[in-house]
């Protein structure tokens, strides 16, 4: 059983793979976290909580219950009774004040795991098995119900957790703070790990010591952001790459979020994470109920690989839906970095017809086909085809691309509306603002109140409309800027910190419309590249663009970062021309088709002007790719090196679930004066199996030697160079 309960002790045990998660209701009701961490045969772990030392609980020392509320390790702890920790709960009562106080009233148990209203969410798979626990925890002074809903995955080390808030009162109830999941750990001996960046250089690892404090990641944009993502591990000193204990935790949501860890006065580590508090507050009417976004855990004994390896198997078997997420996918070319806004029919059919010659499968149109847009300073909100640069329309193009054997897809930024836009001269009040303040310009666009019902079914029915027009299988949806002045001119003032939050969820009902109306479409999400790279998108998308910086050794880096919570087959990667268009760097067009065969492969760049020898490597690029994209999708991701602990060289392998196979790349950042070759050790193989390379099918070598002994890398010379190996067992 996944989760089970303990009536004698009023415990709940949740265990997944081989973890458990214990909780246990104490005096007085309150719910506190018993144990989290390698699973145990014990039903009775009480003795952890330390409830027979000082303060003692309530009941035997009521007269400094404060410091027991200062010290317990609550499951949901609240603001406003005695517990000076970082909350997971605040509120604003009717009177005003500020306190809240939850205590165990019910749970129950049940197979499966249900779905989040509005909202994106792991779901049940056959995969992978679950079960999960509702306990429902109530305020009696204010009315409010909160259900914790906690789901264990029987086949993986992973546990997710939501919470719904009723308010069950007779007045209105402001939510301030309603976090998805606490973690409470005996121990500050850790480190914690999150991802940073900015545009072009997204999701760097930056590892940190805890501190007594708190060590805080967060984001008030609008989006989860390019500088930071929704992710953070917390581990143990000593956790590497194949070793150590490490606990993951990623949000399942595409707007503001925190994340922090405080170490506290007793030496013991609070996480929590869960939607972004700072200018938030929901106004909860009696009988109405808020659902917070999920929040995933997933725990390794395997370091680092071992964390990354149960989200990549979490993500793609139980939150992505989408029909491609182990299905091949086209192999595209994408004109944005070819033309830019310079194009018209012609041009794009000339790219399609020297493009499939070579293989290429599908064309996307990107940016600049629509309304009467050059550049990016108008039309957003304007969704017709310029039939200056299409004539006889968005079908006349479609049709003669699909006459070369393509499939055609199309670019979107559905969620911003351009101050030179017939849409924005008739609707001003549609974009986010506050009344009477000026509107930042951010690219020369606002951001649509997608808040509001008439707006999204504007936007909707726009694109549908088009996909409707020609035979469309692929789309890119896009988000170009954040959001400022957050306010909407449809809401009372008593909802107005409520923006941010509505906007995501009219971006997710956008979305699940699109994905229901066109089931087999493949949809890539971007945002501004990987602005909005989180597990909330996943859900309604199986891929999402990486990064808008192409250049293969930037991708190294951005990829690595990516890889610790997200499947390679997620990330959206491109082979470009060089000179890179953001770095300036050139790279072997090989290293850079290695590069992109460790995500979704695909082109950026204008074929026709490509040299023969590149156009002449393409047919055989696309050949690898066909031969191990199924691995990259559904096999197991092993890190050998990282680019930032020694910049020289970078590799990188991946395993068949059965350890039939193995793909190996070698990045060779540095060439290195008078060294002998360098030698890596491969990982995740059968230790007992024998295996040879698929180009010297006559040696064979044990998985044992490959793991413990290694192999050789020879014969690259200079910067940037790559090599992959193919492994299979004999």
């Amino acid at each position: 059983m996944a989760v089970e309960y303990f009536e004698d002790t009023r415990t709940f045990r949740l265990r997944s793979k081989d973890t458990d998660w214990v909780m246990q209701v104490v005096d007085e009701g309150y719910l506190l976290q018993v144990y989290c961490g390698a699973a145990v045969p014990d039903s009775d772990l009480s003795w952890l909580l330390r409830l027979d030392e000082p303060p003692f609980v309530p009941s035997v020392n009521m007269r400094d219950k404060g410091t027991f509320m200062d010290s317990a390790p609550f499951v949901y702890p609240c603001a406003g009774t005695g517990d000076y920790r970082e909350p997971a709960f605040e509120i604003v009562a009717p009177d005003g004040t500020t306190a809240s106080d939850l205590r165990y009233s019910s749970h129950r148990i049940y197979s499966g795991k249900p779905a989040l209203d509005g909202l994106p969410a792991t779901f049940a798979a056959e995969e992978s098995g679950c079960e999960t626990l509702e306990i429902v925890l109530e305020d009696k002074f204010t009315g409010l119900e909160v259900t914790l809903v906690c789901t264990a995955f029987e086949k993986l080390s992973a546990f997710t957790r939501s919470v719904r808030v009723k308010n069950c009162g007779i007045q209105p109830v402001f939510l301030k703070n309603v976090s998805s999941m606490c973690a409470e750990f005996d121990s500050s001996d850790m480190d914690m790990i999150t991802l940073w960046g900015s545009w072009a250089r997204e999701r760097i690892p930056e590892r940190c010591r805890l501190h007594h404090g708190v060590q805080y990641i967060s984001s008030g944009r609008g989006t989860s952001s390019h500088q930071y993502n929704p992710f953070a591990a917390l581990c143990v000193r000593n956790a590497d790459e194949d070793s150590g204990e490490v606990w993951g935790f990623s949000l399942v949501y595409s707007g503001n979020f925190k994340a922090l860890a405080e170490v506290t006065q007793h030496d013991c580590t609070r996480f929590i994470i869960g939607m972004g508090s700072d200018g938030f507050l929901w106004k909860l009417e009696p009988g109405e109920t808020f659902t917070a976004p999920e929040a995933a855990a997933v725990h390794s004994l395997e370091g680092l690989g071992g964390m990354s390896r149960t989200f990549h198997d979490l993500w793609r078997q139980n939150l992505i839906r989408s029909p491609y997420k182990f299905r091949e996918r086209p192999v595209l070319i994408n004109n944005w970095e070819a033309t830019y806004f310079n194009f018209d029919a012609d041009k794009l059919a000339n790219i399609a017809s020297e493009a499939s010659e070579l293989g290429i499968e599908m064309l996307v149109m990107d940016d600049g086909w629509f309304g009467h847009r050059e550049s990016d300073n108008s039309s957003l909100g304007d969704w017709f085809v310029n039939e200056k640069k299409l004539p006889g329309g968005l079908g006349a193009l479609v049709e003669r691309v699909k006459g070369y054997g393509m499939r055609f897809g199309i670019w979107f930024e559905p969620e911003m509306i351009s101050p030179d836009s017939d849409l924005f001269r008739s609707h001003p009040d549609w974009a986010i603002q506050i009344k009477g303040r000026e509107m930042t310009m951010s690219r020369e666009q606002y951001v649509l109140d997608l808040s509001r019902s008439e707006v999204r079914e504007c936007v909707y029915s726009q694109i549908k409309r088009i996909l409707d027009s020609a035979d469309i299988a692929y789309v890119k949806w896009d988000c170009n800027r954040q959001i400022t002045e957050a306010g909407s001119l449809a809401l009372p003032a008593d909802r107005q910190q409520e923006v941010m939050h509505r906007y995501i969820l009219g971006v997710y009902d956008l979305m699940e419309r699109l994905v229901t109306d066109y089931p087999d479409l493949l949809l890539e999400n971007c945002s501004g590249g990987g602005g909005r790279f989180d597990p909330g998108m996943l859900y309604y998308s199986p891929q999402i663009w990486c990064s808008d910086d192409t250049d293969a050794l930037e991708r190294l880096k951005i990829q690595y970062g990516t890889s610790l919570c997200y499947p390679c087959s997620a990330m959206g990667a491109h082979v470009s021309v060089c000179p890179n268009h953001t770095v300036g760097r050139t790279t072997p067009f090989s290293t850079r088709a290695n590069v992109s065969l460790a995500g979704t492969f695909g082109y950026e760049l204008d074929v026709t002007k490509l040299s023969e020898e590149d156009k002449s490597a393409i047919p055989g690029q696309i050949a690898l790719y066909k031969k191990y994209g199924r691995l990259v999708r559904s096999g197991d991701l092993f890190r050998i090196s990282s680019i930032f602990d020694d910049p020289e060289y970078h590799a990188l392998m991946f395993v068949a679930k059965d350890k039939s196979e193995a793909l190996v790349e070698y990045f060779q950042v540095l060439g290195r004066p008078n060294r002998r070759s360098r030698r890596i050790k491969l990982k995740g193989l059968d230790p007992d199996a024998v295996y040879f390379e698929e180009k010297a099918p006559e040696k064979t070598i044990s998985g044992a030697a490959l793991m413990n002994c290694g192999i050789n890398i020879c014969g690259l010379w200079g910067d940037c160079q790559s090599v992959i190996f193919h492994y299979i067992k004999k």
